[in-house]
């Protein structure tokens, strides 16, 4: 009897230590992180629960442990769960935390799309109809002196080019187009940063390529950026940029209609004799080689066909605007290309 009194005084005393770790470990397990009060915006999808987001808190070094967090939850059962971006710290703990998710102290987020192709004062024009930040207000940060400086030294793509006094929007070409979400109390700072830092995801991945070609950063986007606007298909990128650069291999005028579009800040399918030889840097019917800069935002594609041009002996294309597939013509002499317009336009080039 005496034995069996033994075994249960130790197995009490291993069931009272047992649940003094276990009170212990809860209570260390729901306290903050660390010290660091830095905010973190975090996302909470539609129809999560308060046991569902436990990864996400974790991943974001939000709370210790999720078994405690979960454990907190189970007890107390916190409701009112609501989608969107939160600001948590690290220094809150768990009670904190669960408080401000179920008092639903989150900030407003908005998105904006920024279309391929789109030129820099359009895109100031959607930023301004989306936030309360002005449209001059963000061209005159785009082409404020000191702030381009900054971005020189934070962004590798971001070149002393970007500086020449003859640029209409020193940003243009930079900013990439995408689909943004922000919150809404963003600054025009924050809003550059981040079209700047997706730029400079889509560039990375081709940065040893770039490193390598006879061109500079600044002129292949220069280039793709008319490539953007000249071409109606993606297959007809590469195409269209190997056209461009057999004429620059032998000192033939570009002469990009959309270049003259640029310079005029008049947009139409063909432009008078006048108008062609109106005297600007972007002009390439009046101007040989590259403009002095990108005449609107490109995409990944348009990037990738003035990095990786297709290798041909065309010097000339056309495309039909009236054709729904889009088709571009192209041909090796004037002369082909002529036969080309009248056949496909209705009138000579």
């Amino acid at each position: 009897m005496k034995k069996y009194c033994i075994i249960a005084e130790v197995l009490i005393g291993l069931l009272t230590v047992a649940i003094i770790v276990a009170c212990l470990s809860y209570k260390i397990g729901i306290s903050p992180v660390s010290e660091n009060n830095e905010e973190k915006y975090i996302n909470i999808p539609a129809n999560s629960t308060y046991l569902s987001i436990s990864s996400i808190l974790k991943e974001n070094n939000l709370i210790k442990s999720e078994l405690a967090y979960k454990f907190y939850v189970k007890i107390f059962e916190p409701n009112n769960l609501k989608e969107g971006t939160y600001i948590l710290k690290e220094n809150m703990g768990v009670k904190v935390l669960v408080d401000t998710l179920e008092g639903n102290t989150y900030v407003n987020e908005l998105s904006y799309t920024i279309p391929e192709g789109k030129r820099l004062k359009e895109i100031a024009s959607i930023i301004a109809s989306k936030t309360n930040i002005k449209e001059q207000e963000l061209l005159d940060y785009w082409n404020n002196s000191d702030v381009l400086d900054s971005l020189i030294n934070k962004y590798w793509f971001l070149t002393k080019d970007i500086k020449n006094k003859d640029l209409k929007y020193p940003l243009e070409g930079y900013l990439f187009p995408d689909t943004y979400s922000i919150l809404e109390e963003s600054t025009k700072e924050e809003i550059t940063y981040k079209m700047l830092d997706r730029m400079d995801e889509i560039l990375s991945k081709y940065k040893d390529d770039i490193n390598k070609s006879e061109f500079s950063i600044h002129e292949i986007i220069t280039l793709a950026s008319i490539i953007e606007y000249e071409a109606g298909l993606d297959k007809d990128r590469p195409m269209i940029a190997g056209v461009f650069i057999n004429r620059l291999e032998i000192g033939q005028k570009l002469q990009s209609c959309v270049t003259v579009g640029y310079s005029l800040d008049i947009w139409k399918p063909s432009y008078n004799y006048d108008e062609l030889d109106f005297d600007s840097p972007y002009n390439t019917y009046k101007y040989a080689g590259l403009p002095i800069g990108p005449i609107n935002l490109p995409g990944e594609e348009s990037l990738k066909a003035a990095l990786y041009p297709s290798s041909h002996d065309y010097y000339y294309f056309i495309a039909d605007l009236d054709d729904p597939n889009h088709a571009t013509y192209y041909a090796k002499t004037y002369s082909e290309h002529s036969q080309n317009c009248l056949k496909y336009l209705g009138y000579s080039c």
